[in-house]
């Protein structure tokens, strides 16, 4: 497993190489991780968040030869310094745009959006594109095929689930993205926060393992408790979580109460849950 440094381009592989932001914190580990693919025609997967060393490192790295910037989502650490990027070195904006639900990127414009398996075409490379949507609706992990490396945005991250923020934000589309991944070819993930992480297929069944289990919580809770807001449920459903933790909790136990809800598995009356009459 390869170390994160800051400011400096890392190889992970033949085709790879990964550039971190300084931006650490509780929401973004280490910093946001910038992937540079290629070796005479180059892409960039997640520019990052505008800071001047970070651009730098980057554009340093491309000397000249940079032709493609994707996105895997426009929040606002892992998009924002395409803008800069792609007037400092010419290349296209690759990535989907949704409305702005208050977390979103909205200097990332002009992009040409890309559906399920469109792929771009290099002279040693080829990345395919997967919707993955979850984290947010306009979520794309990218698979770059010949070293069989999937950069996953914040779809999956090293040491941590990611936070699923409802309407954006689906629980139902995360977990069914996950298991559409375990149908590609994948040696590596490349996460947007953290280090390569090795057996990619066991940890996508070990993440909708877990998702479930926590469903499994809200029952557990609704049975015990009969009814709950969901103030009451944070501290039960995420009783393994720190509790300064828990307002980031609260939005994704608001996906699971939203997705089970959809199923008719839990009712929901005036912001009070409970399980139905039986």
């Amino acid at each position: 497993m390869v170390e994160i440094i800051h400011g400096k381009a890392v190889k992970l592989s033949p085709l790879i190489h990964r550039v971190t932001a300084p931006n650490s914190g509780p929401m973004t580990g280490l910093g946001t991780n910038s992937y540079i693919v290629g070796t005479e025609e180059l892409a960039l997967v997640d520019p990052g968040p505008v800071i001047a060393s970070h651009i730098d490192a980057i554009v340093e790295h491309a000397a000249g030869r940079l032709k493609w910037i994707l996105v895997t989502h426009t929040h606002r650490d892992h998009s924002p310094a395409a803008r800069p990027i792609a007037e400092a070195t010419g290349a296209s904006l690759i990535g989907n745009v949704i409305a702005n639900d208050g977390f979103q990127d909205e200097t990332f414009t002009g992009a040409t959006s890309v559906k399920q398996d469109d792929c771009i075409h290099a002279k040693d490379f080829t990345i395919r594109a997967l919707l993955t949507p979850g984290h947010v609706s306009n979520h794309v992990c990218y698979l770059v095929e010949e070293d069989k490396i999937l950069i996953t945005g914040d779809h999956m991250m090293q040491g941590s689930t990611v936070v699923i923020i409802p309407p954006a934000g689906n629980m139902s589309h995360y977990i069914e993205s996950l298991r559409c991944m375990l149908e590609y070819p994948v040696d590596f993930i490349a996460p947007g926060h953290g280090t390569l992480i090795a057996d990619p297929h066991k940890e996508i069944k070990r993440l909708i393992k877990h998702r479930l289990g926590r469903e499994k919580k809200v029952f557990m809770a609704l049975e015990k408790n009969r009814q709950c807001r969901l103030k009451e449920l944070v501290p039960i459903v995420y009783d393994d979580v720190d509790a300064s933790l828990h307002r980031w909790a609260a939005l994704s136990l608001d996906a699971h109460l939203i997705k089970l809800k959809a199923e008719d598995k839990v009712i929901e009356n005036e912001g009070v849950w409970s399980l139905p009459l039986t």
